[in-house]
């Protein structure tokens, strides 16, 4: 099996200084520190970026896309593994799921502790990943995953739920894709990318997230639209509600022209629009705003951004060549989230 690493810094790349952790290590010493993962096969090394996740940009997002893109057009690849941190894991995963259709299995890992602290996580996570690699490759399965912990996590659902501790994945209302224990990888579905399709998407359009909660009104959602945005992603509460006067500014919102979608705070369960009111589910889809499912706000900002730039014209800067195009981008986009 031949196994290409790609390297983006992060906790399982990071050292401690005067100013605090910052990644100091390349891809190829974290693979050099753990000698069982040449029992699986040839590894390849390459440096994309060097940065804490949460530091990670469009830019950054779309470079390791592209690289992806071209070791899966590459049959002497059989897996790729990103080390990567742990914030935007998540958000990194799903991006590569919902622009690309690579067969390749791709494997994003890192670390919850640094290599210097003790009792690092990085190389058992390393081995996790390599072995999930190895099991689905022979399979023939392709897709996007997170392999932490002992567990191989699908990029749709993966999401960081702990901030410090080794298990700081999960799947809410799913499960892993597989686990990984001491007798080998078992896997309990089917691996694959679970990920609604973008075709020719990029993070152009700009998506801001606001949220909603007890005494929230509308003030940051209209500086958000005042900053330019191309669609709004509100974080509301329960099965999608909002405040009844951020619910009254999405319905102006939607009513010209901007897209507006609601997700949950909740970690698990889908939204629902059930209650009436100025700022209740029923009244925001009835006036146009669209729902996220069980999507969590910070993966459905990303799905707009990229919904945005394939259906409503945003891409490159083009503009919408007359009002049916106009009309069937809004139809595929509402259909993206509400199909």
């Amino acid at each position: 099996m031949n196994v290409t690493v790609l390297g983006t810094g992060g906790t399982i790349a990071s050292t401690d200084s005067e100013t605090g952790a910052v990644p100091t290590e390349r891809g190829t010493e974290l693979v050099e520190r753990v000698p069982a993962l040449r029992e699986y096969g040839d590894i390849s090394v390459e440096q994309v970026a060097q940065l804490p996740s949460y530091e990670m940009t469009a830019e950054t997002l779309e470079l390791v896309g592209e690289r992806v893109a071209e070791l899966d057009d590459d049959s002497g690849t059989d897996a790729i593994v990103v080390t990567h941190g742990t914030d935007t894991m998540a958000e990194t995963a799903y991006f590569l799921d919902a622009t690309r259709r690579q067969t390749t299995p791709v494997f994003l890992t890192g670390a919850q502790r640094r290599p210097d602290e003790r009792s690092s996580d990085g190389p058992a996570n390393l081995v996790t990943a390599f072995a999930a690699a190895r099991a689905f490759a022979d399979g023939g399965h392709g897709g996007t995953f997170v392999a932490f912990d002992g567990a191989v996590h699908s990029a749709r659902y993966a999401t960081k739920v702990h901030t410090s501790a080794l298990d700081a994945f999960s799947s809410p209302g799913v499960g892993p894709v597989a686990t990984h224990d001491r007798e080998g990888v078992r896997i309990l579905r089917r691996p694959r990318s679970e990920t609604e399709h973008i075709p020719d998407a990029s993070l152009d359009p700009t998506v801001f997230v606001v949220g909603s909660g007890a005494g929230a009104d509308e003030r940051l959602a209209a500086a958000a639209l005042d900053a330019g945005a191309d669609g709004l992603v509100v974080n509301g509460t329960g099965l999608g509600n909002v405040t009844a006067s951020l619910g009254e500014f999405v319905e102006s919102t939607v009513r010209n022209g901007t897209p507006v979608v609601v997700a949950s705070r909740c970690v698990a369960g889908r939204t629902t629009p059930v209650y009436g009111g100025a700022g209740g589910g029923e009244t925001l889809r009835n006036a146009g705003a669209m729902f996220a499912g069980d999507l969590p706000a910070h993966k459905a900002r990303l799905k707009l951004a990229l919904a945005l730039s394939t259906y409503s014209g945003e891409k490159d800067g083009r503009e919408e060549s007359d009002g049916d195009d106009e009309s069937d981008g809004h139809e595929k986009l509402r259909a993206l989230f509400d199909g």
